[in-house]
């Protein structure tokens, strides 16, 4: 029995959702372990919603990307909702969960460093900016690219010569489309608190239930005192500024089903005027860019 190169982690015993959540186990990761002759390996599966591969870690670097579906990475310290237009870095060694907001079609992708065999095509990976997790704007093309990458495992025969080269050129370009990705600022912190950790799962679920931190401090057991100083202590920001992040990643995911921007603007509670004050004030840019949606009206941004 070959032995696995992943590490499985215990769930998450401070995760405390509305929804029940289905646990899935790794996809046996040691079958699309990447090495010198295949530096980059893909594997896909499709996964239900509210179902989360468990949390887990492995020594190589990975890419995840969903097609028709949102999707949830976890971290110990932060969190990232990424929509299909988007694609999620998770460096070596970082223990990690994957949660599916919406039914979706998942790739997993995943990277030899270059201190490990991956070569010098690969010495990218070792710069300090791809050491930690970071959403990306995906392209057209590379989510082309992810599809055409074999899925197949080791337990299956071995690439053909003319199969391992077309692989080769792909993974190339792959890493290239990584490298040329716009960066997004998506990420949202998370507290080690558990005071704070309840109301943030919270917030995350469902960021409109409350409209002041007073609000929703009353569920924590703590004062709006404390938790205000927890904000500020653990997070490095104010609860209103931890808000808008989450706020932001609901946005893009309501952006992913196509919803116009006035509809997502009032479902979190903003008309569209103040929605696009705070996206540019955010991110520095309009509501349209920053959800993808460039060929609505002017007036609609």
């Amino acid at each position: 029995m070959p032995k696995p190169s992943a590490t499985v982690l215990p769930p998450p015993a401070v995760r405390k959702l509305p929804r029940l959540l289905s646990y899935v186990p790794t996809l046996n990761p040691h079958l699309y372990e990447p090495r010198a002759q295949r530096p980059v390996r893909a594997k896909m599966r499709e996964l239900q919603r509210d179902t989360q591969v468990m949390p887990h870690s492995h020594p190589w670097a990975q890419m995840a990307i969903s097609t028709g579906g949102v999707i949830r990475l976890t971290t110990d310290h932060a969190t990232y909702i990424v929509p299909p237009s988007r694609a999620v870095w998770v460096p070596p060694g970082l223990p990690h969960a994957v949660t599916m907001v919406e039914t979706a079609r998942l790739y997993t992708l995943y990277f030899l460093p270059a201190r490990d065999g991956g070569g010098a095509q690969a010495e990218w990976m070792d710069q300090p900016a791809w050491q930690q997790c970071r959403v990306l704007q995906a392209s057209e093309l590379l989510r082309a690219l992810v599809q055409e990458l074999s899925t197949d495992s080791d337990a299956g025969p071995p690439l053909s010569p003319q199969a391992l080269q077309r692989e080769h050129h792909l993974s190339a370009l792959v890493c290239d489309e990584l490298r040329r990705a716009q960066v997004m600022r998506l990420g949202i912190g998370l507290p080690r608190d558990k005071r704070l950790q309840h109301l943030c799962e919270a917030v995350l679920d469902a960021p409109t239930r409350h409209a002041s931190l007073e609000e929703w401090a009353l569920d924590t057991g703590a004062s709006l005192r404390t938790v205000a100083r927890l904000f500020r202590s653990e997070l490095g920001c104010t609860f209103t500024q931890w808000r808008q992040q989450v706020v932001l990643a609901h946005a893009v995911a309501l952006a992913a089903r196509q919803m116009p921007i006035a509809h997502i603007a009032a479902e979190l509670n903003y008309t569209p005027s103040a929605f696009s004050a705070m996206v540019r004030r955010s991110v520095g840019m309009t509501a349209a860019a920053f959800l993808g949606q460039h060929r609505l009206a002017p007036d609609t941004a």
